[in-house]
């Protein structure tokens, strides 16, 4: 990376000490060569690049540090302006390949997507380029790094926490922070990491510590320090208690936007025969027996409260595998709002409790501005008829346990999955359906991001997707067992069942909040000081006129 970033260095990286632009003006700062302003653009196009490479399903871990290291040289000694658009061309490169699973929805809806979220790395650069100007500016980096992660995971519209920084580390030396300070944690890891390694790239700020190499050796050495400390963090061990789980992978018969097809009960049909499949291998002892099953989000294609034939293969299937099932289902309320539900089955009374998805995906399960969208773009009218979201966390009841009740795109929300653990969920079950995503980069990133919040939160995950990745990732992380996409397949797995707390848990939002204020803090300390030191020079000026 040092080598990556020197050119940029050599030509464009100014001292702390360089005298900034007058009130109003330009007044003062070095106009930048051409070709040191393309180094810039190159690193900053570099970075992204390889960012883009720590996500899966690269998945190359190490890469996001460097990236970001990358994309921290590029920024380094310049204005807030310049910082800006360098910053938002680093995005739109990392974005793009990333977020290429919305092309699904349609290429227009995937540049609207990058380039709104490309805006939030935009105003983060151009705050770092105050801090950067302050010593121990890696820290502070960092702090704007989770501050920018937090603002585009609330706005707009519910926020997109996809992406984040810390959803590359599925499994890393970093990973280990997240039983810390949960997801915040990680990406301010992954940020400090990368903008010390950039700190070290740049050199000393002196002759003397160019030199010597001070300016060099320490940033390098606190920099592999980092994600090596992770190791450190206190593990937990098992409480001897465990727990079979069934899940099942029903497949679906389209692809895209019509990937539940067109002919209804399809995708009932298969969730409830693979469902007996499972339970026909119990019995002939090819499988464990199951204490509960769990089926994918919109394992049913049918609402099975307003449909007798739903209801019945759902009923008869449950009562092949004899064990309380977890069923997906979109279901109606009223006459024209629906909720995305995971409905507990019995196998004798039918279904009971349920948990309502909170985190509801824009133009996916509601349209958000209706009137104004649904008149510019008629794919909106896929939506049908709007969901309305869940107000309670997804703690189930399950034959021996409390399961924890995590809908598809809810896995991106920390407060959602935080809460539903402290509700008393444990193990984790997430029910998603990436049908329309299939074999696309989705389904890996979503279960690096089921990885993360088992270490988190000291719960094992079992995913139940409709066309896969359906997977049992262990408590510290690690995925035990996965599907294939776009096949049927089921499992019984055995889990084990954790109440222990890590601190991420207990703790909350405080830890991302710190880090936050932590940025904050120091932009205002940044401009505060370059607002006293262009007075300064502003009356040094007119007393020398």
């Amino acid at each position: 990376m040092a080598a990556a970033a020197e050119p940029v260095v050599a030509a464009a990286a100014e001292p702390a000490s360089a005298p900034p632009a007058e009130p109003g003006g330009r007044a003062g700062a070095r106009r930048e060569p051409w070709w040191a302003l393309l180094g810039r653009v190159g690193a900053a196009v570099a970075g992204g690049v390889v960012l883009f490479a720590a996500f899966p399903p690269l998945g190359w871990w190490l890469c996001a540090p460097l990236g970001i290291g990358l994309i921290t040289a590029a920024l380094h000694g310049t204005r807030p302006r310049r910082a800006a658009w360098i910053g938002y061309v680093a995005a739109v490169v990392f974005l793009l390949p990333t977020l290429a699973w919305v092309r699904s929805i349609g290429d227009d809806v995937w540049f609207m997507l990058v380039g709104t979220e490309s805006l939030f790395y935009a105003a983060m650069a151009a705050l770092a380029a105050l801090v950067f100007r302050l010593r121990a500016w890696p820290l502070w980096f960092g702090g704007l790094w989770v501050l920018m992660e937090w603002a585009r995971s609330l706005v707009p519209i519910g926020g997109f926490p996809w992406a984040r920084a810390a959803f590359s580390q599925g499994e890393s030396l970093f990973t280990p922070y997240a039983a810390l300070g949960g997801v915040p944690l990680v990406s301010f890891a992954v940020a400090l990491c990368g903008a010390l390694l950039a700190r070290a790239a740049l050199g000393g700020r002196t002759t003397s510590e160019r030199k010597i190499g001070a300016g060099r050796v320490a940033p390098l050495a606190v920099a592999l320090a980092v994600p090596l400390l992770g190791l450190a963090v206190p593990r937990y061990g098992d409480e001897g208690r465990t727990v079979n789980i069934g899940i099942v992978q029903g497949n679906v018969p389209g692809t895209g936007m019509y990937a539940l097809g067109d002919e209804p009960a399809v995708v009932l049909r298969n969730h409830a025969n693979e469902t007996k499949r499972l339970a026909q291998a119990v019995r002939e002892g090819r499988l464990p027996k199951p204490d509960l099953v769990v089926l994918p989000e919109n394992s049913t294609d049918i609402d099975p409260y307003r449909d007798e034939y739903a209801r019945q293969v759902i009923q008869d299937s449950v009562r092949d595998v004899g064990v309380p099932t977890l069923v997906g289902a979109v279901v109606a309320i009223g006459d024209d709002r629906r909720a995305t539900r995971s409905l507990v089955w019995d196998p004798v009374t039918g279904p009971g409790a349920y948990y309502d998805k909170q985190n509801l995906v824009p133009f996916g399960e509601y349209t958000p501005f209706k009137e104004i969208v649904l008149a510019l773009w008629q794919r909106a009218s896929l939506v049908g008829r709007q969901s309305v979201p869940g107000d309670k966390p997804g703690d189930l009841r399950m034959g021996p346990v409390t399961v924890g009740a995590v809908n598809c795109y809810e896995v991106a929300y920390d407060g959602t999955v935080r809460e539903t653990v402290r509700a008393g969920g444990t193990p984790l079950v997430v029910q998603t359906n990436n049908a329309s995503y299939a074999l696309s980069n989705l389904p890996p990133q979503q279960l690096a991001m089921s990885q993360l919040r088992a270490v988190e939160h000291n719960r094992a995950v079992v995913t139940a997707a409709t066309t896969g990745i359906s997977a049992y990732v262990t408590p510290d992380g690690k995925v035990s067992w996965q599907t294939r996409e776009r096949v049927a397949d089921m499992n019984v797995v055995q889990v084990p069942v954790r109440t222990r707390e890590t601190l991420a848990t207990k703790v909350g939002a405080l830890p991302e909040w710190a880090l936050m204020v932590m940025g904050a803090a120091a932009v205002a300390v940044a401009a505060w000081r370059g607002r006293r030191r262009g007075e300064r020079v502003s009356g040094r000026m007119r007393n020398e006129g």
